[in-house]
């Protein structure tokens, strides 16, 4: 059986068939890492393409909280981790390491899901102490990535969400939202939900490169439409913008969401942390060889001189007078076609949350049961 863990530089000399990494390299908390060598004798050829593991993860909570103040939510579900989509430039991907896996080809063919995600969210709304504040869904993995039509997990969190009434916002690159409009509807009855659809690029071959297993540029065009038909708050996110490589598209994919009903807009500039810098260099190395010292040296220009900048206040939009332009170019094109205007803004109400019942714990050992008159 051919080992990736063992080999970064044989895996890395071509793409893997609907995956975005090229190679697999030992994640930051391994303490050996394992290299093949030619030695000029038998070396067994690579494979295609690798198939996808799917676990259950056993993670104590399923609402995760967060305080950085560039992240404009502090409650946040993630009904996977891992994702197969396979985005080389996704910032999830070191998250791989804390499970001992690489932040490459683990990252999209070693899946874990939250099991009986839908249960124990139950029980942590029923907490007396929980606070209502909005939800978001797929801040780290994406929740429609293709295993979701078979395991459900995002699917049964909104129907908890629903019951309680409680605020939502999701974001996908995946046309597979559409299968769940029925809950999306109910909940933006009561102005409780909004989503945001991811657009990287409206090039369907770089799209293939960039995020292979996600949908086509079209199909999420299409989802917005059918989103804002239905009455649900819609909004496209451009992330992220790579520069020589897809900042060309933002007013393009600007205005196409805009006619696809699209109300408020956002973007990204890529960010390169920890192991993603490595894996990033080495896709463009294999895809764009004859723009990637391009690419990387236009990133750096916007990070400071690095390949990433990790500050607080810049780390979304990067600095310097390339990444201004770009911040121009947004709000220009934003103001232009409407997108962002006052008036808007979409706000989650809080006071229609019911929590779930709340089972009352077992007496203990010789305490007097309740009596139910």
């Amino acid at each position: 059986m051919y080992s990736f863990a063992m080999s970064r530089r044989i895996v890395g000399r071509h793409a893997l068939k609907g995956r975005g990494a090229v190679s697999n390299p030992a994640g930051r908390f391994e303490s050996r890492d394992l290299t093949a060598v030619d030695d000029g004798w038998y070396a067994e050829d690579p494979p295609e393409s690798i198939s996808t593991t799917v676990e259950p993860d056993r993670a104590r909570s399923v609402i995760t909280t967060n305080d950085s103040p560039d992240i404009p939510f502090e409650y946040s579900i993630n009904p996977y981790r891992g994702c197969e989509h396979g985005c080389i430039y996704c910032y999830a991907r070191p998250s791989h390491a804390y499970m001992g896996l690489s932040a490459g080809i683990d990252f999209e063919t070693r899946l874990f899901y939250k099991q009986d995600a839908g249960k124990r969210l139950e029980e942590e709304l029923a907490r007396p102490r929980y606070v209502c504040k909005p939800i978001m869904i797929g801040a780290n993995t994406d929740p429609y990535q293709p295993v979701e039509r078979r395991l459900g997990v995002t699917r049964s969190v909104l129907e908890v969400l629903a019951r309680a009434r409680h605020p939502v916002s999701l974001i996908t690159k995946s046309a597979l939202i559409l299968r769940d409009l029925d809950l999306l509807m109910d909940l933006a009855r009561d102005g409780l939900v909004s989503v945001a659809i991811s657009i990287t690029t409206l090039s369907a071959e770089t799209k293939r490169a960039l995020e292979p297993r996600t949908a086509s540029p079209p199909a999420r065009l299409r989802t917005l439409q059918e989103l804002h038909a239905a009455g649900i708050p819609a909004a496209v996110m451009v992330a992220p913008v790579i520069p020589a490589l897809t900042d060309h598209e933002l007013e393009s994919i600007l205005e196409q969401a805009a006619l696809a009903g699209a109300h408020r807009a956002g973007y990204i500039l890529v960010r390169l942390p920890n192991e993603i810098k490595d894996l990033f260099r080495e896709w463009l190395s294999i895809h764009f060889p004859d723009r990637a010292a391009h690419v990387m040296s236009l990133i750096r220009d916007m990070r400071g001189g690095r390949d990433n900048d990790p500050r607080f206040g810049t780390r979304m939009r990067g600095s310097g007078p390339l990444a201004e332009l770009l911040r121009n170019r947004f709000k220009i094109a934003c103001r232009r076609l409407g997108l962002n205007s006052a008036g808007r803004e979409t706000s989650q109400p809080t006071h229609l949350f019911r929590p779930p019942h709340r089972v009352p714990a077992p007496p203990r050992d010789g305490a007097q049961l309740p009596l139910d008159f």
